[in-house]
């Protein structure tokens, strides 16, 4: 998984974010995430947090937004799970949840919190 390039205010963001991040996502605990800066992960199989991705080429005007407890993300399936990216934030925020924790956007849920406190919302889900 490649570090994330954002430009500084995302970088910023990205950095406050990761600090807040849970210890525990669903049931798994927080692990070594490569490259680490400003990625996350928890569990095994790993649910994982890349911060200051580029939004997802499917992404947009009319795309749905899934939002959970205020965040709004963008769902695409995935090898293995789903893939969430974040709508309407200054940093793009993309979450990887593998099937085994099916339904998947329970663990957005768990992420809500952190990401509301670092990133507030620019333009929110309509």
């Amino acid at each position: 998984m490649p570090e994330p390039t954002p430009g500084s205010t995302g970088r910023d963001v990205c950095t406050r974010l990761v600090g807040a991040l849970p210890a525990t996502v669903l049931t798994g605990e927080r692990r070594t995430a490569e490259p680490g800066v400003l990625t996350a992960a928890w569990g095994d199989p790993p649910i994982t947090l890349r911060c200051g991705v580029p939004q997802p080429p499917g992404l947009t005007a009319s795309s749905e937004c899934l939002e959970v407890d205020g965040v709004g993300w963008f769902a695409e399936d995935a090898e293995g799970g789903m893939l969430y990216t974040t709508i309407g934030r200054t940093a793009s925020v993309e979450v990887g949840v593998p099937a085994a924790y099916a339904p998947e956007a329970g663990a957005l849920a768990d992420l809500a919190d952190a990401v509301s406190a670092t990133d507030p919302v620019e333009k929110p889900c309509v």
